[in-house]
C-alpha cells in the first residue's frame, strides 16, 4: 500500500516536532543552572532521609563530647599547672 505525499508531510512534521522538543528538554537538562538545582534537591532529599539525620546527629554528639572532654582536660592540666607553680613557689 502506498502512502501519499499528505500521509509523508505529516510524518515529516510530526517527526520534526518531536525533535525539536527533544533538543529542547535536552537543552534544559544541560543548562548550568538547571543542573545546580538538580543537584541543590537531590542534596536536600538526601538530609532528609531519617537514617542520615540519625547519623549526623550522633555525629553531632560524638564532636560535642570530644570538645567537652577536650576543655576539662584543659581546665585540670590548668589547675596542675598553677598547683606547680604554687609548690614551686614555696621552695
Amino acid at each position: 500500500m502506498a502512502r501519499d505525499i499528505n500521509d509523508i508531510e505529516r510524518d515529516i512534521e510530526r517527526t520534526r516536532n518531536q525533535l525539536a522538543s527533544t533538543l529542547d528538554e535536552l537543552a534544559h537538562r544541560a543548562n548550568p543552572s538547571t543542573i545546580a538545582d538538580n543537584a541543590k534537591d537531590q542534596a536536600a532529599g538526601f538530609l532528609q532521609d531519617d537514617t542520615v539525620q540519625k547519623v549526623l546527629a550522633g555525629i553531632g554528639v560524638g564532636v560535642a563530647l570530644l570538645v567537652g572532654i577536650k576543655v576539662l582536660n584543659g581546665r585540670k592540666r590548668k589547675k596542675e599547672l598553677k598547683e606547680l607553680q604554687r609548690l614551686l613557689a614555696r621552695r
